[in-house]
């Protein structure tokens, strides 16, 4: 039997297998990139059996890239993107429908509804979370109006409802042939279902949605040696091995980036941003925009909570420069681009194509793009694309300083999009804090990776897994105050006047 611990970590645009060594080094990785399904303006759904598919072919190539079998490793753990609904047959494992991923915005209207009934704080104080369309709760509730049979399946128990974490348990532990439905406590606390003190699904909130409670997963630690499940024979690779971590991407993030004090922070670059900082054993509900949610939870019952800032549209607004404007042909290309200008030349842009998260929540916002002049050219707008990360993650971080009462130092980053230097020394200029890239940038796998090893026994404790962190670069601010408080004025004015458009635009 090997030492190696394997991470299938399944995002927005991919899904990727990561082998892990005892000093937690990359031994392999295999990526694979799924379909982006848009039926109409707002939507978004992935295809859940394409998910599935992609999964198991990077765990086939992840095991022969480094050389090893099934056997060879001794615990898997999944990092999942959140909220992302699947409802399918328990007997076939069909799928009722594609998933419908957090960035839709079909439940717009559902939400308002709850609004304006003044449920806000209701599910503010039981959840953590605000009202929108961003979590599950409203998804699973559109799946069951809008699926023929759906409904009734569920209620007798022949549908399973689930985020993409019980999807793959489901499809890893066994299929039609016994899988178990389970989900963790971090994707759990994403649904506006589950109450944030007690760790489970809450019944009043399930009557409010209209969710029938036994089509849902059981809820489970974050880790488990052997409560989460264990692999299928029949599903190679990976066969009759501990499915021992399942964790939300983010919150894998922070576990990577080894966040295990209150007070610490890291900001993942994706196709959106995220910034989470770790909070303690008690939930705190923000005042600022954030939203409470599980960090992490080591036994039952139990979990360490976090602070997040969610940010929508990231790295999905390089793509949009790529595939819908096609001035560029790759991100790569965006810091080469970009340093050609010194500035953006007063262009900004407030990519809000699915409304706008922390700290604004707000639906009705959309993208936009002002400043531009005839001096403007794609250098520019490019530059305003890398700028628009920055500052919308300043806005998230300035809300958690005053959540949290903690002022941070410096900040702990990760995701694809950190390794433009140009964006992680503007990010530095636009926060006036020292910006830490890690040696090994994959800390979403990397983090279920942790746990999964925690829970066998591979690595001892955290005091371990925070020895094996380290850092890359660090990248100091280079602005000068009156700068960066003029730039950023400009951003928060130019953010002032996307709120708001589609309600605008209804009354006009």
């Amino acid at each position: 039997m090997g030492h190696f611990i394997a991470a299938l970590d399944q995002g927005t645009t991919g899904t990727r297998c990561i082998i892990f060594d005892a000093a937690g080094q990359i031994v392999s990785l295999a990526h694979q990139d799924h379909r982006q399904i848009y039926p109409q303006a707002g939507w978004v759904e992935h295809d859940p059996l394409e998910i599935w598919a992609r999964s198991q072919q990077v765990m086939r190539a992840a095991l022969g890239q480094a050389g090893i079998s099934s056997h060879d490793l001794l615990a898997l753990g999944i990092a999942n993107q959140r909220e992302t609904v699947v409802a399918w047959d328990r007997r076939s494992g069909k799928p009722y429908a594609n998933a419908v991923v957090w960035q839709c915005t079909r439940s717009r209207d559902y939400c308002q509804r709850l609004q304006r009934d003044n449920l806000e704080p209701l599910i503010r104080e039981r959840t953590g979370l605000v009202i929108a369309t961003y979590f599950s709760a409203s998804k699973y509730a559109w799946l069951l109006e809008h699926i023929p049979g759906l409904r009734s399946a569920a209620e007798r128990g022949e549908a399973l409802l689930g985020t993409i974490d019980s999807w793959l348990a489901w499809n890893l532990t066994g299929g039609p042939d016994g899988g178990k439905h389970v989900t963790d406590v971090t994707n759990a606390s994403r649904t506006m279902l589950m109450d944030i003190r007690s760790l489970q699904w809450d019944d009043e909130l399930c009557r409010l949605f209209g969710i029938p409670k036994q089509a849902l997963p059981a809820i489970q630690p974050s880790c488990s040696s052997t409560g989460l499940g264990i692999t299928a024979a029949g599903c190679e690779p990976g066969a009759g091995i501990p499915l021992a971590a399942i964790l939300g991407d983010q919150q894998a993030a922070l576990v990577g980036q080894t966040c295990f004090r209150s007070g610490e922070a890291k900001n993942t670059y994706g196709t959106g941003s995220f910034m989470l900082m770790h909070i303690g054993s008690e939930p705190v509900l923000s005042q600022h925009g954030l939203i409470t949610t599980a960090a992490y939870g080591l036994r039952a019952g139990k979990c360490e909570y976090a602070l997040e800032g969610s940010i929508a549209i990231t790295g999905a607004a390089v793509q949009w420069l790529r595939d819908n404007l096609g001035i560029i042909q790759n991100a790569a290309e965006t810091e080469t681009i970009a340093s050609e200008v010194a500035d953006s030349g007063g262009v900004y842009f407030v990519p809000a194509f699915s409304g706008m998260y922390a700290p604004h929540w707000d639906m009705d916002a959309r993208g936009l793009i002002i400043g531009l002049s005839r001096y403007s050219n794609k250098a520019h707008l490019v530059r305003a694309t890398l700028e628009a990360i920055c500052y919308q993650s300043r806005e998230v971080l300035e809300a958690m300083e005053q959540d949290s009462g903690v002022r941070l130092a410096s900040l702990k980053v990760d995701g694809g999009a950190v390794s433009n230097g140009l964006l992680l020394q503007m990010q530095a200029d636009i926060l006036g804090k020292a910006v830490i890239r890690p040696v090994v940038r994959e800390t979403t796998a990397l983090g279920a990776a942790y746990l999964a090893g925690l829970a066998i026994g591979f690595w001892p404790d955290l005091d371990a897994l925070r020895g094996l962190w380290k850092a890359d670069r660090v990248y100091e601010a280079e602005w000068d105050e009156p700068r960066r408080e003029h730039d950023y004025h400009l951003w928060q004015r130019a953010v002032s006047r996307a709120m708001g458009w589609l309600e605008n635009q209804t009354n006009e």
